[in-house]
């Protein structure tokens, strides 16, 4: 039996170039869903699709997506050695920060179940294949689909406009109905997430670690979550304007962590890099240097470069100019500051690498592949656990 556990610290400046390409998505991050429709993940050929299940008492907590509808959830349950084993895998896809971009969010499968794939593809991580996730085959496996806009985070409603931002809410409602259906007895857990979800993983690790008995061992795994309060390339702070109207209209400020927010300003507590020294649970932290959604939508977005000066750097690293290439550069090293309280501590683990790539834990390509990122001679997947009992 594979037992969970942490490499302490794995930081890389190792250039590597992957072999897809990223698209031009810039209120969102390209999902699970949309790189495999667009073939990106050709490498997992058959991969098992597995059906949305809807929280159906979440209606009664107010726990619903931005339309009102019920949340849901896709989960494969676990077998042999990892039957008592939960990943629960939070999904990612941006944020709307107004009632407009809400609006729209809420005629889409990110903020209304109405529009969710009734199926989708368990790649990477989450994969059921023993040669392509040899830690986690065999776990229950559940995927947290994402219909809020606030990581998760938010309670309140807009009346006028119809909109219900009810993220914490979901988190409770879906985690209260998983542990009725043998979470509460896991043994180990891992909580994790991609992007926006990344960012979840990280708001709600100690919140997931309260949930289970002190005999279970529960980590968590933030997948390109360290999203940081940089400036971009006109000077200004694009990803902090974007926060700060997440934060103020969805109501996120009452669940944010009180450690922070005693401290600092609610908008600052939504950034990562001020919470996670202060994580009491074990975080492990996936992160390329370069975040590809950050240099393209919150260091150099289209509204920071009106000229048209950054547009061919930002969607292909090899077409920027050596003072382009420096001021991220500059960001890199922002990122490898970021965490070095944080790696101070053995109890967390980092795989920090130097790609040019956003969410590496649901690709097949990036997971566990023969070519996939590698810091030391540690592939990714094997990198974050691999210990034998």
């Amino acid at each position: 039996m594979m037992k969970l556990s942490w490499v302490w610290i794995v930081i890389a400046i190792a250039f590597l170039q992957l072999v897809t390409g990223f698209l031009d998505f810039n209120e969102t991050e390209l999902s699970l869903i949309e790189a495999y429709d667009f073939g990106v993940s050709k490498l997992n050929y058959n991969p098992l699709m597995v059906g949305l299940t809807l929280i159906t008492s979440a209606g009664a907590k107010g726990a619903v997506c931005l339309d009102g509808t019920l949340p849901g959830y896709h989960w494969h349950r676990g077998y042999g050695s990892g039957a008592n084993s939960w990943l629960i895998q939070l999904e990612g896809g941006g944020w709307c920060n107004n009632v407009r971009t809400c609006v729209y969010r809420k005629k889409t499968r990110r903020g209304s179940s109405t529009y969710m794939e009734k199926q989708i593809p368990f790649t990477g991580i989450l994969s059921d294949k023993a040669e392509q996730n040899p830690d986690f085959f065999n776990w229950n496996r559940v995927k947290l689909r994402y219909c809020d806009g606030a990581s998760f985070t938010g309670d309140t409603e807009n009346k006028a406009a119809k909109l219900q931002f009810r993220g914490q809410r979901i988190w409770l409602a879906a985690m209260e109905d998983l542990m009725s259906k043998g979470m509460r007895n896991a043994k180990q857990a891992l909580l994790s997430g991609c992007s926006a979800g990344g960012l979840a993983s990280i708001l709600h690790c100690d919140e997931f670690r309260n949930m289970f008995p002190r005999t279970s061992k529960v980590k968590c795994l933030s997948d390109a979550g360290l999203f940081l309060d940089a400036v971009d390339v006109s000077g200004g702070r694009t990803l902090r304007s974007l926060y700060n109207g997440v934060v103020g209209l969805q109501g996120v400020q009452h669940n944010l962590p009180r450690i922070c927010t005693i401290h600092r300003d609610p908008t600052s507590c939504f950034f990562p890099q001020n919470l996670i020294s202060n994580i009491r649970t074990s975080l492990f932290i996936l992160n390329a240097a370069y975040d590809s959604w950050q240099i393209q939508s919150s260091i150099a977005p289209p509204s920071a470069d009106p000229h048209g000066y950054w547009h061919e750097c930002r969607l292909n690293h090899a077409k920027c100019s050596a003072s382009q290439m420096r001021f991220l550069q500059g960001f890199r090293i922002e990122m490898l500051n970021a965490i070095k309280g944080f790696s101070q501590s053995r109890e967390n683990g980092l795989f920090i690498n130097s790609c040019f790539a956003h969410c590496q834990t649901e690709r097949q390509d990036t997971w566990f592949a023969a070519n996939s990122p590698e810091i030391r001679n540690k592939l990714l997947e094997i990198g974050i656990l691999t210990e034998q009992e």
